[in-house]
């Protein structure tokens, strides 16, 4: 019997390096890994290949494959560039999207996306995400949409730790903001609330971090994703 295809190994590998349960700046086993997958190391070093493309790892000659480091600035540096690329989509969307595309749009977010109280932390950003890469998609710029794509993989962990940590129904009002401004084809407005809703600070991003680092070496990632929101309270 073949072996699983080397985008089932790319997946499986992905969502272990996203939610860090390969630990940080760890020297990748590939044997046990290998071995763990039912998988020979041939296709697994394809996708540890494109995975390094994509900056989930780091490949170093001579010593091997290392899970990608969790350093505040390079989680700065991503949520300024997350700010930068969704102000752009907003504006675009306003220009672009037809008025049943954007009713659409509102519609999912309050049926999905408002209430998130007995979810669970991963089911929670999923659903953020989504209204974000909504927005993205309207914009009908494709390259941008799978930019935003790759880099909430790289910075979904992080979240995941903001979420556990933060009270969020503030949140959900600027999604509600947002959306009002989308629809009233207000880009001004749109880029700007949408700009303040994702922006960090870098003493915020270094808290999260140290709290991310803390939760994989002594709770394990899974026990935060699967954590239950009880009360979106403000």
């Amino acid at each position: 019997m073949a072996g699983p295809r080397v985008d089932d190994i790319y997946d499986q590998v992905k969502a272990m390096a996203v939610s860090f349960r390969l630990r940080p700046g760890d020297r990748l086993n590939e044997v046990a890994l290998s071995r763990d997958l039912g998988v020979s190391r041939t296709p697994l070093r394809e996708a540890l290949n494109r995975l390094v493309a994509e900056r989930l790892f780091d490949f170093r000659p001579g010593q091997g494959f290392f899970c990608r480091s969790l350093d505040a600035q390079s989680v700065f540096d991503l949520f300024e560039l997350r700010q930068i690329i969704e102000s752009a989509a907003a504006r675009s969307t306003c220009a672009r999207a037809t008025d049943e595309d954007l009713q659409m749009l509102r519609d999912e977010l309050y049926e999905t996306g408002i209430d998130i109280t007995g979810l669970t932390i991963e089911e929670a950003v999923t659903r953020d995400e989504a209204f974000h890469l909504g927005i993205a998609k309207l914009s009908g710029n494709m390259e941008l949409l799978q930019t935003l794509t790759r880099i909430n993989e790289r910075i979904r962990y992080i979240r995941w730790i903001s979420m556990s940590m933060d009270r969020v129904q503030k949140s959900k009002d600027e999604h509600k903001h947002v959306m009002k401004a989308l629809l009233d084809r207000d880009a001004d407005e749109a880029a700007r609330v949408l700009a303040a809703h994702i922006t960090k600070r870098m003493d915020q991003v270094q808290d999260a971090v140290r709290h991310g680092i803390t939760s994989i070496y002594m709770e394990g990632a899974e026990d935060i994703s699967t954590r239950i929101i009880e009360e979106a309270q403000g």
